[in-house]
This record gives C-alpha cells, structure tokens and sequence, in this order.
C-alpha cells in the first residue's frame, strides 16, 4: 500500500512538475521576446504600451517581465520619463558576441580593397538610435584625402552614410525620426525640407545606394550602401568618400564596387537578398 501511495504521489507531483515546467518555459520565451524586441527596435527606448501593443501581451504581464529583467541588469527604467532601455548586463552580452564575431573585422578586408581600387577612403558605420558614427575606415596614400572622426555621431538625414540608415527602413520609422528632429542643415546642402528627403530617400531604395555631394561637409562626396543582417535590418553601411571635385565625376563608377563589398558582409552576417 505504501508503494501504491507513494507511486500515485510520484504521477501527481510529476504531472505537476510538467505543467509547472510548461508555464515556466513559457514565461522565459515571453521574457525573451521582450528583451529581443529592444534589440530590433531603432528606439534608444521603449514604453509599456509600446511592448504591450508590439507583443500582443497585457500591460500586466509586460510589467512583471521587465521587472524582472531589471532585477538582472538587462533592462533599465529612466525614472523621469518612465521608459526603459537595455542594460548594461545586455550590453555585456553583446560585447560578447561582437568579440567572436566583429562586424569590424569582418569589414575590414572589404575597406582596404576599397580604398585601394578607387584610391579614396573607405568607411564602415553603425547606427545608434536616431544618430550614426563612424567605427572604422581605410585611408589611400593619396596626399588629398579624406579622413573622418571615429565615434563622433550624426544626423540620420545629413551625408551618404546616414541617408543609406534612414532609407531601408519602414514608412513609419521614417516619419518617427522626422518628428523627433527638426532637418537641421550641417552645411548648405543638406536636405532640409520632409518632402525632399522623403524623395530621395525612395531613390537612394531603388538603386541602392545613397549618394552625397557636400551635405555633411563641405567640399567631400560619398556613396554609401547598407550593410543587412540575417533578417533584412540595416546593421552598418559602408562608404566611399573623396574630395568632391575628383570624387563626383566617379561615383556611378565606384557605385558596383560598394555594392559588391556591401554584399559580400551581409553574406558574411547571414543575409540572403533572394529569401
């Protein structure tokens, strides 16, 4: 009897233990994608609702998951604004991952062959909320020369690089950024009206690539192409730059060759245009 008893305890807790087991699985994959949708989204932050809405998922239960992902360090919440963003442990996990698998170093090979087929400076860019820096480049040996500042960050709206950003990704992103920031002009060229931008910005989709002629400095050109992840999001965007009276007559020139090499580190990342 006792066995009996002892066998009917063991299938009663064991059936509890699988729904138990079922629920907490279940939990780790709602706080997953939570912490994932910070990733995906260009927002520095992101709102209750915003989770909520995006996940399909109550407020109620969106609370409980942040909190417990800030109890980690993987979230942060700005007591002002009541907005949460990734945490340093977060960060530590990406820092991780970028040391196996450096998007630098992957670029590098493709910046110096760059540079030296066109004689001009390569660069490599990565996006960081509703700006972009600068995070590498290849110089040439030419005496006139173009040289940028890393980490330093831009516009999304000003130069190839940043253009190359904004227009790969949705409508309403788009329109997010433009009304968080005014178009500002870093010199006399920059676009500065919506509808311009907007404009350009379905071209630069079209033959993909963005180009500049002075519109974040003066007197420098640049073509620039994006860089895409396994899932189609702009991870960085790599440009040709130069001297504009030299650089302008060749960009349509130099345009195959960015193409190419932006290709072949999406490939390295993953992405396949035809899937």
């Amino acid at each position: 009897m006792a066995r009996s008893a002892t066998g009917q305890d063991a299938r009663a807790s064991g059936g509890d233990d699988g729904e138990g087991q079922s629920r907490s699985i279940a939990a780790v994959e709602r706080a997953m994608d939570v912490l994932l949708l910070f990733g995906r989204s260009s927002r520095p932050d992101l709102g209750v609702t915003e989770i909520a809405t995006e996940l399909g998922l109550t407020k109620a239960a969106v609370h409980r998951i942040l909190t417990a992902l800030r109890s980690r360090d993987l979230i942060t919440l700005d007591p002002v604004s009541r907005r949460y963003a990734l945490g340093h442990a977060a960060i530590a996990l990406g820092r991780a991952y970028l040391a196996r698998n450096d998007l630098r170093a992957m670029a590098a090979p493709e910046l110096r062959r760059l540079s030296q087929l066109t004689g001009e400076t390569a660069t490599l860019s990565i996006r960081r909320g509703d700006t972009r820096m600068y995070v590498d480049q290849a110089v040439p040996s030419q005496e006139l020369r173009m040289e940028v500042s890393l980490g330093i960050p831009y516009p999304l709206h000003a130069g190839s690089s940043s253009k190359a950003f904004l227009a790969f990704v949705g409508d309403d992103e788009v329109a997010g950024y433009l009304a968080r920031h005014p178009l500002e002009p870093l010199t006399g060229k920059t676009i500065t009206d919506e509808a311009a931008l907007r404009k350009e910005l379905a071209s630069i989709r079209r033959r993909g690539y963005a180009t500049s002629l002075g519109e974040r400095q003066e007197g420098a050109a640049s073509i620039a192409a994006p860089v895409f992840d396994r899932d189609g999001h702009v991870l960085a965007t790599i440009s040709v730059s130069g001297p504009i009276t030299r650089f302008k007559p060749r960009l349509t020139e130099h345009a195959p060759l960015l193409l190419e090499a932006a290709g072949r580190v999406s490939g390295q990342l993953g992405y396949d245009p035809d899937r």
